[in-house]
């Protein structure tokens, strides 16, 4: 959508296709027994100054800032996150903090082998953690996350998502009163649409059709036709080819591949070798109106097989619209060959809401309904070696000289909304202005710096590049 309004704001005559029923992808919201909600917690955080000022130019006014409030749910015992050294102290125990620093400080004298270092998240985040720190916080809900093993899973996930975090880190981001001083991780405070969302994107969709633009949404593309490296058009699932100068694709991946028709051998083994994970969202209604202060909470309890609760009552009085219960989305992923994605309906929400029920965040309060949202490949899995899949993948697609992939999808980039706005302003830029922005190194372990700026209740505010 970002691509789209930049570029009829500069001239081009664009026409969207979207295959589901509203703009928005990951990020879009729906209307649930008379309150809004998202598809999980989608929170706003940027330093970089482009995409804050794109943002603030479409939301205006229409949204407040959020004291982050969010925990992590291990072994029954609830966890401030960011960490607060007193709540984690108290716990863990005496005993085993001990025993979680010891293991610590033995890998900061003996740290990984140079060959090991960066191959694996198991092995980035034990070099930065401990070995026990990860096998509590970090191993099982990655592993319910991914579907894959912690030392499958390349380190670029880390990389990408921790950057340079560490327990060092956490512990002076935890004892520093400096909200500049919290690494991006541990952020505590973030800009939230009051209409949830996906009304940021509803916004752009609205803009570009006021300069001209035409959206069609329940409009799946089948595939790209093209003459060679040329592309002509694209064939909608119905049949009618539409013919275009440019396609700017957002399509997973490794269906953008397939679309292309017949391609090396060599191409299509890579981009099969390419997973996404999917999330089956299970929506409670309850009758309270207040049951946890968190957005949202992490379970880690391998016991479980949520693995994340939004309560959309803690975001904004918005979405509640005067209702007085409250609305949780429970998180469950799997492989579409896995039984559970599969699994009746009315199933899913029954292990949902005992599973929670289990620990002591529902209470006794009734449950009122629930319903249930399946998004297929939302996840793309970084498995060790993928980069190698994707690098053939990117060398073949460059030698199309009027096709662009962009966003977590068409990337394959586990992005947040910051890093896909961004690829949709540098993708404009690139076809409006002849810039050569490398859109697939956005959101890659070494950005490049540019202006920083912080959204705050006034607007957009300067930020030093020491920060």
């Amino acid at each position: 959508m970002t691509a789209a309004l930049e570029l009829s704001r500069g001239g081009a005559q664009v026409v969207v296709y979207e295959a589901a029923d509203r703009v928005g992808g990951l990020a879009r919201s729906l209307d649930l027994w008379g309150q809004r909600v998202d598809l999980g917690p989608h929170r706003f955080f940027s330093t970089d100054a482009r995409v804050n000022r794109l943002w603030l130019d479409v939301v205006g006014s229409d949204y407040c800032m959020v004291e982050r409030m969010t925990r992590l749910l291990y072994r029954g015992r609830f966890y401030h996150y960011p960490l607060e050294p007193a709540n984690a102290l108290r716990n863990m125990g005496l005993a085993s903090a001990a025993r979680c620093l010891a293991s610590y400080a033995r890998q900061r004298v003996r740290p990984s082998p140079p060959a090991d270092k960066n191959d694996s998240f198991e092995s980035w985040v034990v070099d930065r953690f401990g070995r026990r720190l990860f096998e509590m916080f970090f191993k099982s809900y990655s592993e319910k996350l991914w579907g894959i093993p912690c030392d499958q899973l390349d380190a670029d996930f880390a990389a990408q998502r921790i950057k340079n975090f560490s327990l060092g880190e956490a512990v002076r981001s935890a004892l520093s009163s400096s909200r500049s001083a919290r690494h991006h991780t541990l952020v505590d405070r973030f800009a939230y649409a009051c209409g949830g969302t996906g009304s940021v994107y509803e916004k752009m969709a609205q803009r570009v059709c006021d300069l001209g633009g035409r959206i069609h949404l329940c409009t799946a593309v089948r595939r790209i036709v093209r003459r060679d490296f040329e592309v002509t058009g694209v064939e909608l699932a119905d049949g009618r080819i539409e013919s275009c100068d440019q396609v700017v694709s957002t399509m997973p991946l490794t269906l953008l591949v397939r679309g292309l028709g017949e391609t090396p051998d060599a191409v299509q083994a890579a981009s099969d070798s390419l997973t996404f994970r999917n999330t089956i969202l299970v929506y409670l209604h309850v009758d309270a109106e207040r049951l946890f202060d968190d957005q949202w909470i992490y379970l880690h309890s391998p016991e479980l097989r949520l693995g994340r609760v939004t309560n959309f009552r803690n975001w904004t009085k918005e979405l509640c619209r005067g209702q007085r219960t409250t609305i949780l989305a429970g998180e469950f992923w799997c492989n579409a060959a896995d039984p559970l994605w599969s699994e009746p309906d009315d199933a899913l929400v029954a292990t949902a809401a005992r599973e929670l029920r289990s620990t002591g965040l529902l209470g006794n309060a009734p449950l009122l309904g629930g319903h249930v949202v399946r998004i297929p490949r939302c996840y793309p899995v970084y498995a060790r070696g993928y980069r190698q899949h994707v690098d053939r993948v990117i060398d073949y697609l460059r030698n199309f000289r009027n096709l662009t992939a962009i966003g977590r999808y068409g990337a394959f980039k586990y992005n947040n909304q910051d890093h896909s706005i961004l690829m949709g302003i540098l993708a404009s830029e690139n076809l409006l202005a002849s810039q050569s922005h490398d859109l697939w190194a956005i959101n890659s372990n070494d950005e490049p710096y540019q202006e920083a700026a912080l959204i705050t209740e006034t607007g957009l505010v300067a930020q030093r590049a020491s920060d």
